[in-house]
């Protein structure tokens, strides 16, 4: 692939990827971009659900909605938004997003330079096409982003395999709404345990609730309050732990608040327990104590980057299967996990952190 010239773009649309943790892991992609190109205004694609990842980043100068459900539903839809973002006069794409539909866009738009992964039979509608080697399969997915630009000649060095930590910045709106939610709910100052009990990708990501209660209630020491996470569709596992969460103060948020809401919450979490899951990789990039409990995914290329993270897993032989569902019912690579282990290691990471066990 022909070496692209940083100093050529004045404005640059950065194609997001769909999902929260997949957004989070694309920001050390997008900071190099800005720090490459910082002459150029940086525009970002994103479907309306993480919009707010990118929001406040430093570098991006708009977040525009590609909202398939509303306006820009079916062809027509599509074709709509290639006419708004053909006005906007883009230099380059940057295609972070695997999908041939963003490399469809972007040629409709009629953007000079397109880059991004030749897959997914879009390679002729790339005017430079970054190679999915068999190595990068096995890079962390911030490292697999970031070779995009390397590949380009935009980065100083080659991203290093087990990936590069992302730093995310929030919105001053929502930084605002979180601290007038804990003033209402009396919670200003308190110690709070986050809990993120569900996963979009399937039950196969989540460890079982009356776990996580049970982990919720060894820590009842050392926090004043829990804070249920999760969108609406995870509303019911959070509902299960909060069940089990008899005698202390617990707030369950699911499907309660936006996103940018969420995380200005998880921001204020003294710890955080999760699955692997979009908010997994969020407080760890907030810089939040995360403990996160893996099953059939793998940590290899999707686990959490922070300064105080821990993973607990068990290498039973079928994980990771990256499977929704577990092939054999049983869920072993999660029940071989206990709610002390995750307990622990939570003690470990509030010392760490000057909080008190």
């Amino acid at each position: 692939m022909r070496c692209l010239d940083p100093a050529a773009p004045r404005r640059i649309l950065l194609r997001a990827t769909n999902w929260v943790g997949d957004a989070v892991m694309t920001l050390p992609a997008l900071a190099a971009l800005h720090a490459a190109c910082p002459q150029a205004a940086i525009e970002v694609l994103a479907r309306p659900w993480a919009a707010a990842v990118y929001g406040a980043q430093p570098g991006v100068s708009r977040v525009l909605a590609y909202d398939k459900a509303g306006e820009h539903a079916g062809a027509g839809g599509m074709l709509a938004l290639a006419r708004q973002l053909r006005a906007r006069g883009y230099d380059w794409a940057v295609l972070l997003q695997n999908a041939f539909e963003a490399a469809a866009i972007a040629w409709l738009v009629r953007i000079p330079v397109r880059l991004g992964y030749s897959r997914d039979g879009r390679g002729l509608l790339l005017t430079h096409r970054a190679t999915l080697t068999p190595e990068l399969r096995r890079v962390h997915e911030t490292s697999y982003y970031l070779a995009i630009l390397d590949q380009a000649g935009l980065l100083p060095a080659s991203p290093p395999p087990e990936g590069v930590r992302p730093e995310l910045i929030l919105a001053a709106p929502d930084r605002e709404w979180a601290n007038e939610y804990l003033r209402r709910e009396g919670l200003e100052g308190a110690r709070l345990l986050g809990l993120a009990p569900g996963a979009a990708f399937g039950p196969a990501k989540q460890w079982p609730a009356e776990r996580f209660a049970a982990t919720a209630r060894d820590l009842a020491d050392a926090a004043d309050a829990v804070l249920l996470f999760g969108s609406q569709g995870e509303s019911a596992a959070c509902e299960a732990v909060a069940q089990g969460l008899a005698g202390m103060e617990a707030r369950n948020l699911a499907g309660a608040t936006r996103l940018g809401q969420a995380l200005a919450l998880v921001e204020r979490c003294t710890l955080f327990i999760t699955n692997d899951s979009g908010l997994m990789h969020a407080a760890a990039a907030l810089g939040r104590p995360t403990v996160a409990v893996f099953g059939s995914t793998d940590p290899v290329t999707t686990g959490p980057l922070g300064p105080r993270t821990a993973l607990l897993r068990s290498p039973v032989d079928c994980s990771p299967c990256l499977k929704p569902q577990c092939p054999s019912g049983d869920l072993k690579c999660f029940t071989a996990i206990s709610p002390e282990e995750v307990a622990l290691a939570a003690r470990g990471l509030l010392a760490q952190a000057g909080e008190g066990a």
